[in-house]
């Protein structure tokens, strides 16, 4: 990693992408105390995680990838165990209703689907009230239904005044849920800021067959050719699709195979994972 500089807020919920190998994984260990910066420092409420650990744990939860069980326990044994641990938890019934896995509760983890673990790992990061919770990828292997489910229980708890760092690789997650996110690759932050921002710095696309003939330039503004194809970027989608409409209507000329599309998360994201990392983080405030 190299000039990671991450701010979150109490309520707040801040996305971390990026993809396999970009440094998410290597970010959320020196967060979470797992493992100590080799330069920089780290302050979760107020204390450094990594000599602080003990004094900051009852405050902070944390949501790994996979979580270490006991396939032999039920979920309701596994839950009263951890609770052991903690000073004040909620009861284990609360939890595992927040969770929806009430009807398994009297079932042993080496029972549970993939995704019944996954809630499970949930129920167990919730389980002290954390002020800062920790999400690696908390809704792979759920159903739809689940997914919502889990959407709405982290939102409560933002609403309760959580803070929430959640890393995923649904990109429709990270917009429906997050307020701030930040993308990672090569080990930098590439992007940052609010989601809606980060968006509208990218350009639309509208795409079309060559026609054949000299296409205006006040037509085509910043326009390419990929593979016989027009490819034009545009900060103004509807006007620059319309002028060109017209255009080609004037003149009888067929736009074929034509495609407009706007700038997504997911074309920012995988424009940006394609990009070169040796310029710093743009940074939308």
């Amino acid at each position: 990693m190299r000039g990671v500089s991450i701010s979150v807020g109490p309520g707040e919920i801040f996305a971390l992408l990026g993809t396999n190998g970009a440094g998410k994984t290597s970010t959320l260990e020196v967060l979470e105390g797992l493992a100590k910066p080799s330069f920089g420092s780290v302050r979760i409420l107020g204390m450094d995680p990594w000599a602080e650990r003990r004094e900051l744990r009852p405050y902070i939860g944390i949501m790994l990838q996979e979580g270490g069980f006991s396939p032999d326990l039920t979920v309701a044994e596994t839950i009263s165990m951890w609770a052991k641990t903690l000073s004040g938890p909620l009861p284990a019934a609360t939890v595992i209703e927040m969770v929806g896995i009430e009807h398994r509760k009297d079932t042993p983890v080496r029972q549970l689907s993939g995704g019944e673990r996954r809630r499970l790992d949930l129920a167990l990061t919730v389980l002290n009230r954390p002020d800062v919770i920790f999400l690696d990828e908390p809704t792979t292997g759920l159903d739809p239904e689940s997914r919502r489910n889990t959407w709405e229980l982290i939102r409560r708890l933002r609403d309760e005044g959580a803070t929430v760092l959640l890393t995923t690789h649904y990109l429709d997650e990270a917009e429906q849920l997050a307020k701030r996110l930040a993308i990672m690759h090569g080990g930098v932050i590439v992007r940052e800021g609010a989601v809606e921002d980060v968006i509208a710095s990218y350009p639309a696309r509208i795409r079309f067959r060559e026609p054949g003939v000299v296409i205006p330039a006040r037509l085509t503004g910043q326009c390419s050719s990929e593979n016989g194809d027009v490819v034009v970027e545009t900060d103004a989608l509807q006007e620059t699709l319309t002028d060109l409409l017209i255009w080609a209507r004037e003149n009888s000329i067929s736009l074929s195979s034509l495609e407009a599309t706007p700038a997504s998360l997911e074309s920012i994201f995988l424009s940006l994972a394609e990009s070169s990392t040796d310029r710093p983080a743009e940074v939308m405030s």
